[in-house]
C-alpha cells in the first residue's frame, strides 16, 4: 500500500517523465502529473491508479511561461499537497546552428530547462530540509558534460542543471535531503523528435527506453547519489567528456549531431 508520500513529476506527461511517474508510484508513493497535455496526464493518471492503488493527481501547467511555476505551486498548495520528492524532468532541445535559431524558442527553452526547475527547486526545498526528509531529482543529460555544437543551448541548460544539482546535494546531504542528477544518454522518447534529433547518429545508435532511464534515476536517487548515468555506453562517455581535452569532445559532439 502507498504511504502519504506525494512525488510531483514535471514533463509527465510522455518519456522518461512518464515513466519516472511509474516507478515512483511502483515504490508506494502518490504522485502529481503536471505538464501540458490533459488528455495524456489523465490517462497516466488512470493507469498509475489502477495499477500501484495509489493516488495522482494532475496539473495542467506550462513551464515554459514565465507564470508556470508559480501556478503549479499555487495548485499544489491549494490540495494540501505536501512534495516529499520534486521530480524536475520538463525540458526540450533543439537541434541546429545557434546564430540560425528562433530567439524565442531559445528563450523558452532556457525558461523551461533553467529558469523554471531553480524556482520550483527554491520553492521546495526550504521546506525538505525543514522537515528533514525528501529530495530532488533533476533530468540532466550527458550532454552537461561537454559542449555541443549544433545544439549549443541545450547542451548549455543541462550543464548548468548538473552544476545545480551536484551544488545542492552537498548543501542538503547534511540535513537528511538528497538530490540527484539524472543523466541520460540518447533515449528512446519524443525528445528527438521534437529537438530535430531523430536521425542523428546519437539516435540512431542504440537509445535506452524510458524506462529503464527512469528505474535508473529513481534507484540511484533512493540510494542518495549525487549523480546518476544510465547504461555503461553512457557512464564510459561522460567519464572519458571528463579526461579528454575539451577541443576534441566538443569535435566529436558536433560530429554525433551532425
Amino acid at each position: 500500500m502507498p504511504n502519504s508520500r506525494w512525488t510531483l513529476v514535471t514533463g509527465a506527461s510522455s518519456g522518461i517523465g512518464a515513466e519516472l511517474a511509474r516507478s515512483f508510484a511502483a515504490a508506494g508513493r502518490h504522485v502529481v502529473l503536471a505538464a501540458r497535455r490533459r488528455d495524456k496526464l489523465e490517462a497516466l493518471a488512470r493507469e498509475i491508479e489502477a495499477a500501484h492503488r495509489c493516488r495522482a493527481e494532475i496539473v495542467v501547467a506550462d513551464l515554459e511561461d514565465p507564470a508556470g511555476p508559480d501556478a503549479l505551486l499555487a495548485e499544489v498548495a491549494a490540495r494540501n499537497i505536501t512534495v516529499h520528492t520534486l521530480v524536475n524532468n520538463a525540458g526540450f532541445g533543439l537541434k541546429g546552428p545557434f546564430a540560425e535559431q528562433d530567439p524565442a524558442r531559445i528563450e523558452g527553452m532556457v525558461t523551461l530547462n533553467v529558469t523554471a526547475l531553480t524556482r520550483l527547486s527554491r520553492a521546495i526545498l526550504p521546506g525538505m530540509i525543514a522537515r528533514k526528509e525528501g529530495g530532488i531529482l533533476n533530468v540532466a543529460s550527458t550532454a552537461a558534460f561537454q559542449a555541443g555544437p549544433n545544439l549549443a543551448v541545450y547542451y548549455a541548460t543541462k550543464a548548468f542543471v548538473l552544476s545545480l544539482s551536484e551544488a545542492l546535494h552537498e548543501e542538503a546531504k547534511p540535513h537528511g535531503v538528497t538530490v540527484t542528477a539524472l543523466c541520460p544518454g540518447p533515449t528512446q522518447s519524443e525528445f528527438a523528435e521534437r529537438a530535430g534529433m531523430a536521425d542523428s547518429k546519437l539516435f540512431r545508435r542504440a537509445a535506452m527506453s524510458a524506462a529503464e532511464v527512469a528505474r535508473a534515476g529513481v534507484d540511484g536517487y533512493r540510494a542518495g547519489h549525487a549523480v546518476v548515468i544510465p547504461g555503461p555506453q553512457n557512464a564510459f562517455g561522460a567519464f572519458m567528456a571528463g579526461i579528454l581535452p575539451r577541443a576534441v569532445t566538443r569535435k566529436i559532439a558536433g560530429r554525433l549531431q551532425a
